[in-house]
Parts: structure tokens; sequence; C-alpha cells
């Protein structure tokens, strides 16, 4: 069975792509982006595969 973890991250406007693309390098996949919780910004939800230990 597939174990994930996971990690929410303020996206700032004029980084996003940026942002999501280091993110992306480590290994971390886009699953949401939501409004933040003040309603201004945004915050990502990732996900990606744990190690088996």
């Amino acid at each position: 069975m597939t174990k994930w973890e996971y990690s929410t991250i303020p996206l700032i406007i004029h980084a996003t792509k940026q942002i999501l693309d280091q993110w992306g390098e480590d290994g971390w996949e886009l699953v949401q982006v939501v409004p933040g919780p003040d309603g201004n910004g945004l915050v990502a939800y990732l996900k990606r595969e744990k190690n088996a230990s």
C-alpha cells in the first residue's frame, strides 16, 4: 500500500511558478490550491510518496 506525506505552503502570487517548481523538484505533487485563511493569498496542498523505512 502506498503511503503519502502531505505539506501545506503559502503561495506568493508573483512567485507561484518558482515556488511550485522547487517543491516539484523535491518530489512533491500539487493536490489543490485554496484561498488563504485570511481570505487573501493562496495556500497549496502537496503530497509525495513516503520512503519505505
